[in-house]
């Protein structure tokens, strides 16, 4: 399991001081980017034009986080077929014995013209 933390600002809030619903998308995104690498993305897209896409995304909220909040956004993966990788985040708030919002989020690999490939292997599919 892969732990990264996203402290809640007040952009990130609506007019309740609640987070905003899609933007607790953006912290996922932050925890996939820190488990895949930021270097490792810039590069694949850069040299070969491969970058990845949300297939699905599944969420439920469930306690909405507030802002100031020190979030956990905790995340499991796993490689389901050879072209679809799925990740599992939860974003805990301090404290609290059930997380705030869950998601199940489908990637798929793209390359030149957006066409699908198979997921690229990553130490950490292992």
């Amino acid at each position: 399991m892969h732990h990264f933390e996203a402290r809640v600002y007040y952009e990130d809030t609506d007019h309740s001081g609640v987070v905003y619903h899609a933007n607790y998308l953006k912290f996922f995104e932050r925890a996939r980017e820190d488990i895949l690498g930021i270097e490792t993305l810039v590069r694949m897209w850069n040299d070969k034009g491969i970058g990845f896409a949300v297939y699905k995304a599944d969420i439920g909220y469930h306690d909405g986080a507030q802002f100031g909040d020190l979030l956990d956004i905790r995340t499991t993966w796993e490689k389901q077929g050879p072209y679809r990788m799925v990740f599992f985040h939860s974003a805990w708030r301090p404290g609290k014995n059930k997380p705030a919002v869950t998601c199940a989020l489908d990637l798929v690999c793209l390359g030149p013209g957006k066409k699908l490939l198979p997921i690229p292997e990553f130490d950490f599919l292992d």
